[in-house]
């Protein structure tokens, strides 16, 4: 994240708090410091003429901690709408919008949802991504830097295994009466998602479920590459796991199919990534076809037959 911050600061927020909080003696931009050190280790960039023009330097934790959480909103916001409107247009199937637990206007009322939710989660996901900027992570640079050789590649399945193991836990513990009305409630109104239902979360059910992304990094090492990519992934996942389409029926990937039993039968299939937890703790629930989509396709090839 320090690298985004950089590369950010030296074409968009360096001019912007400059701009909101100027110095009273601009710097002439020609200084070098420590500025874009991060950025240096990878490309050269030349920080901003703007890079001394605002009373709040790059190092400033308050304006740190406001940049994090554009970036974080932001990106977010964007993942969300892009990813979502993609996949409903390639991927989802539409029949599922006659479905009989499909409520009216749902795509809207997600999307109104997901956007008020993002905001807030990007507040609370902040401070880790500031204690990252600031050193308290162990997140590192190179390949060479990573504990041993292999580690490189090991790095992936520890991440996935870890996040995975916490995001089930998390998500079953939502399901206790004692929190679910309040906290997981509001993600199941959408018995049948769509591809927007992926953030349309209360904002303390979504940080609470992103929440063993961003201790990974304080607990394990993770090259920074790696960890932006994951972010996306992550990203990119929780999208297609709502987009109802019964591509892969794995017994070990928890995909999309086993995703949509959990909204159709709640108890059941709490994991993110895989099945390994959700058999371990008795909730797995073998994916099948929902009987609407059943009687669709059996409609359809008698129709086909009779022409």
């Amino acid at each position: 994240m320090d690298v985004v911050l950089d590369v950010l600061d030296t074409f968009a927020f360096d001019w912007l708090y400059a701009t909101v909080l100027p110095a009273s003696k601009p710097g002439t931009g020609d200084i070098q410091g420590t500025y874009n050190q991060h950025v240096g280790l990878y490309v050269p960039l030349r920080p901003s003429r703007y890079v001394e023009a605002s009373i709040w330097k790059r190092d400033n934790i308050a304006r740190q901690s406001i940049s994090l959480f554009l970036i974080a909103w932001i990106f977010a916001i964007a993942m969300y709408l892009i990813g979502s409107t993609i996949v409903y247009h390639t991927m989802f199937d539409k029949r599922l919008l006659r479905h009989p637990h499909i409520l009216k206007n749902q795509m809207r009322q997600e999307v109104r949802q997901g956007v008020t939710s993002i905001p807030i989660i990007a507040v609370l996901t902040a401070p880790f991504f500031l204690a990252e900027i600031r050193g308290w992570s162990k997140l590192y640079d190179f390949a060479s830097e990573a504990p041993f050789p292999a580690y490189t590649w090991l790095q992936y399945p520890l991440f996935v295994a870890f996040t995975d193991c916490g995001i089930y836990w998390i998500h079953r513990y939502e399901h206790h009466p004692l929190v679910y009305r309040w906290l997981h409630k509001p993600h199941h109104k959408w018995v049948v998602p769509t591809p927007f239902a992926s953030y349309a979360f209360h904002p303390l059910d979504g940080w609470a479920q992103s929440l063993p992304y961003h201790i990974f990094p304080f607990l394990f090492p993770l090259q920074k590459s790696a960890y932006l990519g994951l972010f996306v992934f992550v990203t990119v996942w929780t999208v297609l796991i709502h987009d109802g389409e019964y591509i892969s029926h794995s017994a070990i990937v928890n995909g999309a199919a086993c995703h949509t039993m959990h909204h159709l039968y709640f108890n059941y299939n709490y994991g993110q990534f895989m099945t390994l937890w959700d058999r371990l703790g008795g909730t797995y629930r073998l994916p099948k076809e929902d009987g609407f989509i059943q009687r669709e396709n059996l409609q359809a090839q008698a129709a086909h037959k009779d022409e």
